[in-house]
């Protein structure tokens, strides 16, 4: 039996990604984004990893997600709990990975209907 998955167009999914690139519905990004299944922002942490700051933290709380996936670029890189502060408080969960393991655990809990965020960063 062939099985064919059938979409509205709006959901977002990461298409791909490698060396300092992510894709969205086959659009690529090389620089920072918030990906949520209904929605993409590109204007997010301009800085990378190094120059985040928890007002950073802050937007991804307003998109009210049960868990936000931060990839860290291409080595695992955990965040000062400071930043992420508000998100904890509010019992949201977040989780710390390169950003390739975000794209694809990304898709699995938006697959499975879960209100996710990855927060991509490419360096």
């Amino acid at each position: 039996m062939k099985l064919n998955l059938v979409t509205n167009g709006v959901q977002k999914n990461i298409t791909g990604h490698g060396a300092g690139y992510v894709a969205v519905n086959g659009e690529r990004h090389q620089r920072a984004i918030v990906v949520t299944p209904e929605a993409l922002c590109t204007e997010w942490a301009a800085g990378g990893f190094d120059e985040l700051v928890e007002s950073d933290f802050e937007y991804l709380l307003e998109l009210k997600p049960e868990v936000v996936l931060l990839g860290t670029g291409e080595r695992q890189r955990f965040v000062h709990p400071r930043l992420h502060r508000a998100l904890t408080a509010a019992g949201i969960g977040i989780e710390c990975m390169t950003t390739p393991a975000a794209c694809r655990t990304f898709n699995v809990l938006a697959a499975e209907d879960r209100r996710v965020v990855a927060a991509l960063l490419m360096r």
